[in-house]
């Protein structure tokens, strides 16, 4: 009669040990069947997964977020160069910076134009792993500066390829701003956290701590309300002003490229109100001494105030804004009050570059791209004599230079 035999393969680890019921398979008869091991224990989370990421740079400090793969707590330890040390690990509310997914730390109390040295200390909640992150080097902002240099990135939408290029060729820079739509949509919620703070598996903010302005591609998806978990701003809100040097800089939410009713928004949006609000901030902000007596005066903003073709689209058979009518609408009279000088923006992934004239006494500069052949980035540098713009090619061919002369 002919045994019925029962083989099961079981798998532990990368070992594989075949059992039966009757005879093992190539083994003598008689012999005892082989005993499976003790399955290995489960690997555990990675504690860090991105780098230390600085961000919204102050005079007194920045912000630093990472990611972690399980529930930990962490702190941020800094040394100036003067010797003095010091740590930052306490949130709004007195807790511990704590998370499952990032930690984000607020640094402050730093000495204006001082160079410094980071890192992240991260351990579990049970105390029993720790990983600390390699030093990073942090220089505050410095009002009184007699230079400035700073870089300009857009439209970068979750392109790997080019991001990695765009941080090989940027140098080193007092702030890079990152001028919207790092995504094409936040659809998926795991896309936030690689997306703003491992993008294309690079430590962009290595020697060029980042400011974020949001662009109409990062306001898009289910999950977009969940960006500023990871993004930090100066004044906690998604518009801010600053000065590094001779450079006072303004940065603004433009919203979206079609009005807040259309019907893909579902309701979620509400950028009408926002441009309002920042209307009215405008005035106090651009009154401040720094802002409002800085010989060099910026505008970033993701979608242009300016545009080659500024004919009506028609939002009914999927036209978008080129450039934002309305907050145009909202915050011309206040710029050319401050005497703006130039608006840098991105959102047509295409080079332009239109001079200020009577009616506009502000140029507008746009560039970026997603793919490496459209895109571009910005450097800017300021000094007592000039304030110059060069922006290039991935391959280094330059395909705008701006030089604006110091206000009196």
């Amino acid at each position: 009669m002919n045994r019925r035999r029962f083989v099961q393969r079981l798998t532990t680890g990368s070992a594989v040990v075949w059992v039966s019921g009757g005879d093992a398979v190539g083994e003598d008869p008689g012999a005892a069947a082989p005993i499976a091991p003790h399955p290995l224990p489960a690997a555990k989370p990675q504690l860090v997964t991105t780098p230390l990421v600085l961000q919204a740079p102050r005079v007194d400090g920045c912000d630093a977020v990472w990611g972690v793969g399980e529930m930990g707590r962490g702190r941020v330890e800094w040394e100036a160069t003067s010797g003095e040390t010091g740590v930052a690990a306490i949130d709004n509310f007195g807790f511990v910076p704590q998370g499952s997914r990032f930690l984000r730390v607020r640094v402050r109390g730093l000495r204006s134009g001082e160079q410094y040295r980071m890192r992240s200390v991260t351990t579990v909640v049970d105390g029993s792993r720790s990983e600390t992150s390699d030093w990073k080097t942090f220089r505050t902002l410095d009002v009184s500066a007699g230079e400035s240099t700073f870089a300009v990135w857009n439209d970068t939408h979750i392109n790997d390829e080019t991001i990695r290029r765009l941080d090989e060729v940027t140098p080193a820079a007092d702030f890079l701003i990152w001028n919207g739509d790092t995504c094409n949509d936040w659809h998926r919620e795991d896309l936030l956290l690689p997306t703003l703070l491992n993008p294309g598996g690079r430590d962009i903010t290595r020697e060029r701590p980042m400011m974020v302005v949001c662009g109409n591609h990062d306001v898009r998806g289910i999950h977009a309300f969940r960006m500023p978990d990871l993004v930090a701003y100066p004044e906690g809100r998604p518009f801010f002003a600053f000065r590094s040097g001779p450079v006072a800089a303004v940065c603004l939410h433009t919203g979206e490229d079609k009005p807040d009713s259309h019907p893909s928004f579902g309701g979620r949006v509400a950028f009408d109100t926002l441009r309002m609000e920042q209307t009215r901030w405008l005035e106090s902000a651009l009154a401040r001494p720094e802002i409002a007596q800085a010989p060099y005066r910026v505008v970033f903003c993701h979608i242009p105030l300016r545009w080659l073709d500024e004919s009506l689209p028609d939002y009914a058979n999927s036209g978008f804004d080129r450039y934002s009518r309305r907050s145009r609408d909202a915050w011309h009279d206040h710029l050319v009050k401050w005497k703006a000088q130039i608006v840098i923006s991105g959102h047509t992934h295409r080079a332009a570059y239109l001079a200020a004239t009577e009616a506009f006494p502000y140029g507008q500069l746009v560039g970026g791209g997603p793919s490496p052949k459209a895109a571009t980035w910005i450097m800017g540098h300021a000094n007592p004599a000039r304030l110059q713009f060069v922006m290039r090619k991935l391959d280094g061919t330059v395909e705008q230079e701006i030089s604006l002369a110091p206000l009196s």
